[in-house]
C-alpha cells in the first residue's frame, strides 16, 4: 500500500463535527499556533493539535526528559529519559511521525520578555502549557499587546483550572488574577503533586477552544473560568465577563506591558565563587516558613526559623542547598547556572 500523508480521509470525522466542517478544517490546516511549555498540560495540547492538522506548531521549552515526568507527559518515554532528550525536540520527533504533513517547529528555549514576542508575533493562538505564573503573566502581556488569543491552564494536585482571553473582547489574565500568587502560596507539581487525568482534562477542553478559534467559530468559546477538582468531583463556572468593564486593568485598559518590561518577576544573580545563584521576586510578599516546610518536607530535608529556611534537595544526581528569606529571596547553592536556578525555584518554591 502507498501511504499518502495528505489524504482527505485523514480528517474525515473532525471535518464531519458540526461547527468545523470543510471550510473550517481548511482554516484549521493554514493556521500558525505557539504552544508555551511541552510538560504535562504541553504535551497533551501537542499531540491534540497535531492530530487536528494544524498547520504549524512551533514548541517552546527549555528543559530535557526526567524520569517523574514518564507519568503524566504523554509524548515521551524511556529512551528520551536515557538519551537526555530537549522536551520541546522529543515531541517534534514524536508529533513527525503521527502527522508529516504540517510543519512542527521545536525550540528549546527559556520564555521569557526577552523573546516572547518573537515566539508569539505570528501566531493565530498561544496556548498556555507553562507551570508558573510568571510565565502566563508575560504570555498574558504579550497576547494582549499584540492583540492575539491566548488559553490559560492549569493542574496541580486534582485540580485543574482554564479560561480563554480574546484581547479587547474577555477579560484578560490581569483581570481575573489581579497579582500574581507569591512564593510559596500555590502548590506545585513537585510539592502538590499532580494526577495525569487532571492534566488530560485541562488540556484537552484548551486544545477544543483552540481549535474553535482557528475554525473561525470564536462565538462559540467559553466566556467564563472553570474549575474542577476531579478527587472530590466538583467544578464550577465563574462568569467573568464583567470584569473587562468593571475593573480599570493594567494590562488590556491601561496597557501598561510591566511584566514585558521586567518590573515584575524574578531575578537571578550568580554568586561568584560560591557555586550558587540568589533568586528574587521582584515583587516581595511576606512568606510563610512553616506553610513552605510543609510542602517541601515530601521532597527533601527541611528545617527553619523565624529568619530563614533551609532545604536540602537531591535531584537527579546532584545535590542542592535552599536557603530561603520571608521576603521570598532563596539562593540556590549547588549550581552556578541561573535558568537551572530559576527552573528549581519554579518547581520547589513557586511563584
Amino acid at each position: 500500500m502507498t501511504f499518502d500523508p495528505q489524504s482527505p480521509e485523514r480528517y474525515s470525522r473532525q471535518v464531519r463535527v458540526p461547527g468545523i466542517g470543510k471550510a473550517g478544517q481548511e482554516l484549521i490546516g493554514k493556521s500558525r499556533v505557539t504552544l508555551c511549555g511541552c510538560g504535562a498540560l504541553g504535551t497533551v495540547l501537542a499531540n491534540h493539535l497535531v492530530r487536528a492538522g494544524v498547520g504549524f506548531v512551533r514548541i517552546v521549552d527549555r528543559d530535557f526528559v526526567e524520569i517523574s515526568n514518564l507519568q503524566r507527559q504523554v509524548l515521551f518515554d524511556e529512551s528520551d529519559v536515557t538519551n537526555n532528550m530537549p522536551k520541546a525536540v522529543a515531541a517534534a520527533n514524536k508529533l513527525r511521525a503521527v502527522n508529516s504533513a504540517i510543519t512542527i517547529e521545536p525550540v528549546v528555549a527559556d520564555i521569557d520578555r526577552t523573546n516572547i514576542l518573537d515566539l508569539c508575533k505570528d501566531a493565530d493562538v498561544i496556548l498556555d502549557g507553562t507551570d508558573n505564573f510568571e510565565v502566563r503573566y508575560t504570555i498574558n502581556d504579550a497576547a494582549v499587546k499584540l492583540g492575539i488569543p491566548w488559553i490559560f491552564g492549569g493542574a496541580v494536585g486534582t485540580e485543574g483550572q482554564t479560561m480563554t482571553i480574546i484581547p479587547g473582547e474577555t477579560p484578560c489574565l490581569r483581570c481575573v488574577f489581579e497579582a500574581s500568587p507569591g512564593p510559596g502560596e500555590v502548590g506545585t507539581c513537585e510539592t502538590a503533586g499532580v494526577l495525569g487525568p487532571a492534566v488530560a482534562v485541562v488540556a484537552s477542553y484548551q486544545a477544543a477552544e483552540a481549535l474553535k478559534i482557528l475554525a473561525g467559530k470564536k462565538e462559540a468559546i467559553n466566556r467564563e473560568l472553570v474549575l474542577f477538582d476531579l478527587w472530590q468531583n466538583t467544578g464550577r463556572r465563574v462568569k467573568i465577563a464583567r470584569l473587562l468593564e468593571k475593573r480599570n486593568c493594567p494590562c488590556c485598559k491601561q496597557h501598561k506591558f510591566e511584566w514585558l518590561e521586567g518590573e515584575h518577576g524574578t531575578q537571578t544573580t550568580s554568586l561568584c565563587g560560591r557555586n550558587a545563584v540568589q533568586v528574587s521576586h521582584r515583587i516581595s510578599g511576606k512568606l510563610s516558613l512553616e506553610d513552605l516546610s510543609k510542602q517541601l518536607s515530601v521532597s527533601g530535608q527541611v528545617s527553619f526559623n523565624r529568619f530563614l529556611l533551609k532545604f536540602q534537595l537531591k535531584e537527579a544526581g546532584n545535590d542542592y542547598e535552599f536557603t530561603v528569606f520571608p521576603d521570598g529571596r532563596a539562593i540556590i547553592k549547588g549550581t552556578d547556572d541561573t535558568e537551572k536556578a530559576r527552573t528549581l525555584y519554579a518547581k520547589y518554591i513557586g511563584h
